[in-house]
């Protein structure tokens, strides 16, 4: 097994879905605190722009996104199973919803003006303003829920949540897969990082009770690692060959091609690099950096555009 490195912050809900599929995996990892905002030197070095969190780390190979790191992790250790064989496609259309209509509604309550003041209160004012100006940037005019509207989206969406629990402990059935740990992270941001807002969650007792069954799966075996060991290790590896899958040309851009890639909405900060794969699933960039040398940076296809660099 290659060594595996997370590259995280404690409060980044995504990351914590991360945490706790490596924790279901069983698998050891090595644990690299970022900074929660820009500037982020050491990401940058890594991935060439994108700069969401988290990233994993394998030698020279960058993995961006977490349903693209679910399905790396996937085939390293293909048992406990996240996308179970006979409900592969709901409990990825179901995961999708979460990582994004359900993670927008739970964000939009749990930072609200009460939130965020329940959230950023004792700290030093620049920290609260440092964290929204750097969201802010991210979400490149994305229309953001009103509080309100976003409290009602999320009661709604817990109601749900519920109703798949009924009688059963996971989603979608008596093992967790890749739907339980998406829709659970937005709701551990509430419980766990500012639970002043995680009032919301008590109608649903039973989402409450399938919370603590996901909480218990644990996050592995992690040992501490620094920023500069890992681009130390970057550095003296070589990119992993490139699985033989075939090429999907949905732009009319060769591979080879000097490409970007940059998320659909939030982030819209963009990777540059030569195109050296585009599967049905995922996009793979060859990019050279001073610090790491060659890389290869990988995205998955479903929330990512790809565009040609223009002469």
């Amino acid at each position: 097994m290659p060594d595996l490195i997370l590259h995280h912050y404690p409060m980044s809900p995504f990351a914590e879905k991360a945490r706790l599929m490596l924790g279901f995996k069983g698998l050891a990892w090595k644990s690299v605190f970022i900074p929660n905002v820009m500037p982020k030197p050491d990401v940058v070095a890594l991935t060439g722009g994108y700069r969401r969190t988290p990233l994993l780390q394998i030698g020279a190979d960058i993995y961006c996104d977490t349903a693209l790191i679910a399905t790396v992790l996937e085939h390293l250790q293909p048992a406990p199973v996240l996308f179970p064989e006979h409900l592969k496609g709901v409990t990825r259309i179901v995961a999708q919803w979460a990582d994004s209509t359900l993670f927008w509604a739970a964000m939009g309550h749990t930072l609200s003006p009460k939130g965020a003041a329940a959230m950023f209160g004792s700290q030093p004012p620049e920290v609260g303003q440092a964290f929204a100006a750097d969201r802010s940037a991210m979400r490149n005019g994305m229309t953001s829920l009103r509080a309100g509207d976003a409290a009602s989206a999320y009661r709604s969406y817990l109601r749900r949540l519920a109703h798949m629990l009924h009688e059963q402990p996971f989603l979608f059935g008596d093992a967790p897969c890749i739907a339980d740990f998406a829709a659970y992270h937005p709701l551990w941001f509430t419980r766990v990082v500012n639970p002043a807002m995680a009032s919301i969650l008590d109608a649903t007792p039973g989402v409450l009770a399938w919370m603590d069954r996901m909480a218990a799966l644990g996050h592995g075996q992690l040992a501490k690692f620094t920023s500069t060991e890992a681009i130390a290790v970057a550095a003296a590896a070589e990119p992993a060959p490139l699985a033989d899958e075939a090429f999907q040309d949905d732009h009319g851009i060769p591979l080879g091609s000097r490409v970007t890639v940059a998320a659909e909405s939030f982030g819209p900060e963009t990777t540059e690099g030569s195109l050296l794969a585009s599967t049905r699933t995922h996009y793979t960039l060859e990019r050279h950096d001073d610090r790491v040398g060659r890389v290869h940076v990988h995205f998955p296809r479903i929330g990512y555009v790809l565009k040609a660099v223009r002469a």
